[in-house]
């Protein structure tokens, strides 16, 4: 047995309306045509009406019963004061799903969305979508090509309808294009980099969600090369794409200005401010206007220019140096710092209420040696930049990238620049590669350039000496014992023993160059035969006594 229709709307006071008060057949009008189409028989109609139009809606139903006796008409009424209040009109209509009566095994509902204001169309759409109205919406329109003003027969069928289901199960492309879109989002957040880090990737998440929610600052912190900078311009791609944001990205690093200089940059000055302003400057905050400004490593500020750039933020207008006009300028700050600002407060060289102020929306970046995970696919991206900066493809031999990913994901890898010593290794890996092909042994030189340029930063109580470093393995007698020409090589074999994960790893970095010339090379046997020489194994090596 087939279900009843019953179809829900609202009077039209317009639409609805005759526009000849002698002829109401005259024009089309949605309320009627519903009940005329060929292929739809109506059982039943709910119409809701405001009080105000009785007169109307008494027409309407007279009209219906002409063009369609089958159809039962109900009226129900409604107290709108003001149609276009949405909080007035979503609560009148919440309060009719509440006292109807549904009966969905015997009966199929339309909500018809083609009458009433905006706002009322709104509102059914919404209750209609959260199933308060257990139906589908309809939606009439006149006949195509024939104006509503034109005369038509009543027994003519009165334009057509389309039924809109909101069941969602039917709109898999519409969410497969909305988490595209969020992929994408995500995608020029990570500069198109395939993390797997997931502490990371949910980190980029939540940005994501920020950036496209909201126009307050954002604060990133985190060791320096991070990343603070490129995440910036990502942040301002993705706000610029979705036409969030329409003027320019402006970035200055604060440790780069002082003093007056640091007052006229920011702000701007006028002519004859201070010697040498031969001319106006508008400064950095009035170029950001309608964009973003980028303040990176905004501790560096004296206490005068916080407070100048806390009123810029908060009232939206600063005054330039030597000028008594005040300027407007609205756009979205970015502050990035290595310093623990907190800190700083505590210490009274950064302003309490200027970081209550910036630190509404605060992410920490993770430096590299804590996304281990990250280093393969940064260095494929890595290699992509420097062949486009280069105009020349550059590769990694397998057994090459084995041994440096190998150094570099070992915990004793310090990374003590982050990326920015990611990127200037690829750089010099990609210079020395002959052919365009890095192979084990630009590896192997680069790994000892990288340790040598850690060592040099190391502080003293990191930088243990050579002979507390075999005295540690050999006993303090032994190690005295020996030549200084096999203290230091020993010891940088230790050294790169207890960096590696296995011995294997271990010989390859060490027989970087040699072993090119060896059909079959077994570096762990190697390794363990000079070792053998001193009377130590791997195990030995690798545990302090």
């Amino acid at each position: 047995m087939s279900k009843r229709c019953v179809v829900i709307g609202l009077l039209g006071v317009q639409l609805d309306q005759p526009r000849r008060a002698r002829d109401r057949w005259a024009a089309w009008r949605p309320s009627v045509a519903i009940c005329q189409q060929d292929d739809l028989v109506v059982d039943r109609f709910e119409l809701l009406v405001d009080r105000r139009y009785t007169k109307l809606a008494d027409q309407v139903v007279v009209d219906i019963q002409t063009v369609s006796p089958e159809t039962d008409i109900r009226i129900h009424w409604i107290e709108l004061q003001d149609p276009w209040d949405f909080q007035e009109v979503y609560t009148s209509l919440h309060q009719f799903t509440r006292d109807y009566t549904f009966d969905t095994d015997s009966e199929d509902y339309l909500i018809h969305i083609t009458t009433g204001t905006h706002v009322a169309q709104i509102c059914l759409f919404l209750l209609t979508e959260s199933r308060y109205l257990p139906g589908r919406l309809i939606q009439t329109s006149p006949p195509a090509g024939r104006g509503r003003s034109l005369p038509m027969e009543a027994a003519a069928v009165q334009g057509t309808y389309q039924i809109i289901d909101l069941d969602l199960a039917r709109y898999d492309e519409l969410a497969k294009r909305f988490h595209q879109e969020q992929d994408e989002a995500r995608s020029i957040l990570k500069r198109g980099i395939a993390t797997k880090d997931a502490d990371f990737n949910r980190l980029i998440d939540r940005i994501e969600r920020v950036t496209l929610s909201t126009t307050a600052p954002i604060l990133l912190t985190g060791p320096t090369g991070a990343g603070k900078t490129q995440l910036a311009k990502r942040v301002y791609e993705l706000k610029h794409n979705r036409r969030q944001i329409v003027g320019p990205l402006v970035e200055v690093n604060c440790a780069t200005i002082r003093g007056e200089q640091a007052m006229s940059t920011l702000f701007g000055h006028t002519k004859g401010a201070f010697t040498g302003a031969v001319g106006v400057r508008k400064g950095l905050l009035k170029s950001a206007d309608s964009g973003m400004l980028f303040l990176d490593e905004i501790g560096e500020l004296g206490l005068d220019e916080q407070a100048m750039l806390l009123r810029a933020i908060e009232d939206k207008h600063f005054t330039p140096v030597g000028s008594d006009v005040g300027v407007r300028s609205d756009f979205q700050l970015i502050a990035g710092s290595n310093r623990d600002l907190v800190a700083e407060v505590q210490a009274g060289r950064f302003r309490e209420d200027l970081l209550a102020r910036i630190n509404l929306w605060s992410f920490r970046l993770p430096g590299l040696a804590e996304r281990r995970s990250d280093i393969d696919p940064n260095l494929d991206f890595e290699l992509q930049q420097w062949s486009r900066q280069s105009g020349h493809q550059v590769t990694i031999s397998r057994e090459a990238r084995s041994a440096f990913l190998d150094f570099a994901m070992a915990d004793s890898t310090p990374w003590k620049a982050n990326f920015r010593d990611l990127n200037a290794a690829v750089i010099r890996m990609g210079t020395l590669a002959d052919g365009g092909r890095i192979t084990l042994a630009v590896v192997g030189e680069e790994i000892g350039r990288l340790r040598d340029s850690w060592q040099g930063l190391a502080t003293d109580a990191d930088d243990d000496s050579t002979e507390n470093d075999l005295a540690n393995v050999l006993g303090t007698e032994r190690a005295a014992s020996l030549d200084r020409f096999d203290q230091v090589q020993l010891v940088e074999v230790i050294r790169v023993c207890r960096r590696s994960r296995t011995m294997s790893e271990a010989g390859r970095l060490l027989f970087a160059q040699s072993r090119q010339a060896k059909a079959k090379p077994n570096d762990a046997d190697r390794l363990r035969k000079y070792l053998g020489r001193f009377g130590l194994s791997w195990d030995d090596v690798n545990v302090t006594k």
